[in-house]
């Protein structure tokens, strides 16, 4: 599965000769194919969301007996065709398409960051995928990071992604990658040394780059622009890869997403946790999008854009075949 949507979205970037479009556009047709189960959860999530008076009574009642509370709550969801976990299926379902687009994209990341990696080692200009203000979007959108691979990204990358790009590569050109590296560190890297000493080697390649004169210019960082976040520091970097723009949208959007899907609820407690939780994603959103790659960032913000969109237009077609509904059976009412 993974295989195959990084197919599609290497074909879908063939048309667009951007990643970043292609990007937008992937994630587009991902939740054309999940619309249906997007629809039927709203679906699920309505009518449970029109029961919650006649809960709510019920937990009043018995709130002292829950054996009592737990068969009537049965009762009332049978009677009125209602499936708990109606909400909750169709996206449990939808759980390892998107977990294997997530995959895809991170894959189509680590080749790139590792052939930018070679392309410094051999003294090139590394090639780097732009976005609008990001300069790289398989690093960070942040002023706190670089548009060049550092250590941090590449110790991401898994030993399979360095093995294949090696192999992909003419034999004088990984003579000469090996060459590079081993005349600065001592270290021989290959084939063999990313699958038995993968942290070695990478250790390696940073360091014979951090040797290097045009590296070293490109992730240095600003003079006193250094701030102390308690679990950790960050500095400013001369030549930073974005604005940081893309983490507060993911952030923003994540909120509003929460706010839009998060069903009413009568329970105090049932209430305090969505509260919470409608904080908790979107801060936990802010720190993935800060650390990880912008083209990351940008596939959760378009992806909550579209959702939302989605969900505005499945609960404005409910709301008609609803209205047409209770217009229909008044009629009817009316010619009985």
């Amino acid at each position: 599965m993974n295989e195959f949507l990084k197919g599609i979205l290497d074909g879908i970037n063939s048309l667009f000769g951007n990643y970043g479009w292609s990007i937008i556009v992937f994630t587009l047709l991902i939740k054309l194919v999940l619309m249906p189960f997007d629809y039927k959860s709203r679906v699920g999530m309505r009518k449970t969301t029109k029961i919650q008076p006649q809960i709510a009574a019920l937990q009043k009642k018995y709130a002292n007996d829950k054996d009592k509370l737990n068969a009537k709550m049965a009762e009332l969801y049978k009677k009125e065709g209602v499936n708990p976990m109606s909400s909750c299926l169709p996206m449990l379902l939808t759980f390892p398409i998107l977990i294997a687009m997530f995959n895809a994209m991170r894959m189509v990341s680590n080749e790139h960051l590792v052939q930018q990696t070679f392309d410094i080692l051999l003294g090139n200009e590394p090639v780097l995928e732009s976005w609008l203000w990001i300069k790289n979007l398989w690093m960070p959108d942040s002023p706190f990071a670089a548009a060049w691979p550092d250590l941090n990204s590449l110790n991401l990358i898994p030993a399979d992604i360095w093995q294949k790009a090696l192999t992909a590569l003419p034999a004088e050109t990984v003579d000469a990658l090996s060459g590079a590296v081993q005349s600065a560190t001592g270290t021989v890297i290959s084939y063999e040394s990313f699958g038995t000493n993968l942290r070695g080697s990478i250790e390696a390649i940073y360091n014979t780059m951090a040797a290097m004169p045009t590296y070293v210019e490109q992730v240095s960082t600003l003079p006193g622009f250094n701030f102390n976040l308690i679990i950790t520091t960050v500095s400013v970097i001369k030549n930073f890869n974005g604005w940081f723009l893309l983490p507060l949208l993911s952030a923003g959007s994540q909120y509003l997403m929460s706010a839009m899907t998060q069903p009413a609820q009568t329970d105090g407690q049932q209430n305090s946790t969505g509260n919470f939780m409608k904080w908790f994603f979107p801060l936990f959103t802010l720190y993935l999008c800060f650390s990880y790659t912008a083209a990351f960032a940008l596939y959760w913000v378009a992806s909550n854009l579209i959702a939302m969109v989605q969900n505005w237009g499945i609960n404005k077609y409910l709301d008609m075949k609803e209205k047409k509904a209770a217009d229909t059976v008044a009629v009817e009412g009316k010619v009985k």
